[in-house]
């Protein structure tokens, strides 16, 4: 934790060291305030050039929403972390409450492209590291002041003129064991720009870009689609922090310019990659818990990819004891798309040879018989249970498939029914809850795989005979009706393209079943967990040109 609070001081201590002149201006006690709405004054410092940024609001009132969540195991365990980190600073001499918290407004890092690589330099390195700026907003002048004067006898200080301003070279020396002996960091580069902002850079020439910027250059605003994507933002409620990529094809330029193992991928894979014009991607803090949602802005022209909403009916067919679900619609649709994209990669193509010719073994055509037919909505579930052969791993796996080709369907299980008779497996079919269901069986085993029909249009197939009775005998108690499930998704943004699904508390019970010993979970970690109702994820699409993923992490409420 010592380690952790050093960096910290070094980072911030860094970019408040600037000039003596810095004490002229205090007259001005108030600058940006650190909330969500400070970003687009921020990226106005930010030079064009920068392939993506951040910004991370300091507004204690965003961040006090999540003081609504949280166990007593992980209130002591965050208490006790929070000691630790406050012991650790006070040995450096710093508060986080007294000395940082009064003065840091919103805090905007960008990452910008590599500086050209010299002849000598590429000897050492064919890899160039891309640079990073800061620009942190300072909302008490006299704050800062006082701050600064406090880590200034810590950090070696060499001024440099540029245009007129003022970089500060700063070079923090770190002790490294108990015999005092010390070792220097690599140098930091800080300015103060407009009286309100620490523009802090991890070399000379990120922070003179900065300057440029503040006396005219491009901005990152001035960046197609940039002020946009900036200005309407992840629409969440109670933002906490945004990451914004304005030119995505750009981003993936420059990473292939810097990086030769990026640029050893495919052409046609990196191409697919830029079907993505711009990227925002927002993290909140709301009621139900700490919720991520990223919007991409998208070529038509490059976009194979067929969006379709579903209505999730068939999450009514699975038992309210299920843990976890991913469930969609349009499997044919997909597998057409990757038929069509494998003509541009030839490991793909060959993979999709093989899989063909396998099946041809069964006399089973894999496009015409088996992905065909998969034209509705479908459900692959995990399912808790303890009976028969599910005892060893305590949950057994479904996937459900709505279909208006039953015909085929049914013929292709007839087929996968003759080749297991064939390798000497028993196949067996019972009445369950007035359903027929026809189960493999394995000698000395029992049932491994089961299918059977919910209904005419509905098929499923299930790992383990417990899974089968669950699904065909559910006594109108679904997942759909489950309140945890209700809770975890209901904040869902609808329609959707389907829910990705994890209820935590059932997810507990099995890892506290095998994770026992050596390969038991620290109390630490057990203790996070245990405070996560659960996980949920969707996604959306208005139409080709843009598309949006929606997750939540949602959290147990303090007891009252």
């Amino acid at each position: 934790m010592a380690g952790k609070s050093k960096y910290i001081v070094a980072v911030i201590g860094t970019a408040v060291v600037a000039t003596g002149a810095f004490a002229a201006y205090t007259f001005l006690l108030k600058g940006p305030s650190g909330d969500a709405s400070g970003a687009l004054a921020s990226a106005k410092i930010v030079p064009d050039e920068a392939i993506m940024a951040g910004y991370i609001t300091t507004d204690p009132q965003a961040w006090a929403k999540i003081e609504q969540f949280g166990t007593p195991e992980t209130q002591k365990l965050f208490a006790k972390g929070l000691e630790e980190f406050n012991k650790s600073a006070d040995k450096e001499g710093f508060s986080y409450e007294k000395d940082i918290k009064p003065w840091v407004g919103g805090i905007m890092f960008a990452v910008l492209p590599p500086s050209p690589i010299k002849p000598a330099q590429a000897k050492a390195s064919n890899k160039a590291e891309p640079e990073v700026l800061m620009v942190i907003g300072i909302k008490d002048k006299i704050a800062a002041l006082n701050f600064t004067k406090k880590v200034d006898k810590k950090v070696k200080t060499k001024e440099i003129e540029y245009k007129g301003l003022k970089i500060t070279e700063s070079i923090t020396e770190i002790k490294t064991d108990t015999k005092s002996v010390t070792k220097q960091n690599t140098p930091s580069y800080t300015t103060i720009l407009d009286n309100n902002y620490v523009v802090y850079g991890s070399s000379k020439r990120s922070v003179e870009q900065a300057i440029d910027t503040f006396k005219g250059e491009p901005s990152l605003l001035s960046k197609q689609g940039a002020s946009e994507i900036l200005s309407k933002g992840a629409d969440l409620k109670n933002t906490v922090a945004q990451f914004y990529i304005p030119d995505y094809a750009g981003m993936i330029d420059s990473f292939i310019k810097s990086d030769p193992e990026i640029a050893k991928i495919p052409p046609k894979a990196l191409d697919s990659l830029k079907q993505v014009k711009s990227m925002v991607v927002g993290f909140g803090i709301d009621d139900a818990g700490i919720r991520m949602k990223a919007t991409a802005n998208l070529d038509p022209k490059l976009n194979v990819y067929q969006y379709e909403p579903t209505n999730s009916k068939i999450v009514s067919t699975l038992p309210a004891e299920t843990l976890a679900l991913i469930n969609g619609q349009g499997v044919n649709r997909w597998w057409d798309a990757m038929l069509n994209q494998s003509k541009d990669f030839p490991e793909l193509q060959t993979a999709l040879g093989a899989a063909r010719t396998y099946t041809r073994y069964a006399n089973i055509d894999l496009d015409k018989e088996v992905f065909a037919w998969m034209d509705g909505e479908f459900a692959l579930a995990a399912i808790p249970s303890n009976k028969g052969l599910l005892a060893q791993t305590g949950f057994g796996g479904a996937l459900v498939f709505d279909t208006k080709d039953d015909k085929t369907a049914k013929s292709m299980f007839a087929k996968l029914d003759s080749l297991a008779k064939s390798q000497n497996v028993s196949v067996k079919q019972r009445n369950v809850g007035g359903k027929q269901v026809t189960e493999w069986d394995v000698p000395n085993q029992g049932a491994v795989v089961a299918h059977g029909w919910l209904d005419q249009d509905t098929v499923f197939v299930a790992l383990g005979s417990p899974i089968a009775d669950l699904l065909t005998t559910q006594n109108g108690k679904s997942l759909e009706s489950d309140d945890s499930f209700k809770t975890i998704t209901s904040s869902l943004q609808k329609p959707n393209g389907g829910y990705f699904y994890l209820d935590m508390d059932k997810t507990m019970v099995l890892v506290d079943k095998f994770a026992t010993g050596a390969n038991s979970i620290d109390p630490q970690s057990k203790a996070i967990l245990s405070s996560i109702r659960g996980v949920s994820m969707t996604a959306t699409s208005s139409d080709k040109t843009s598309s949006q993923v929606e997750m939540l992490l949602s959290l147990k409420s303090k007891a009252k």
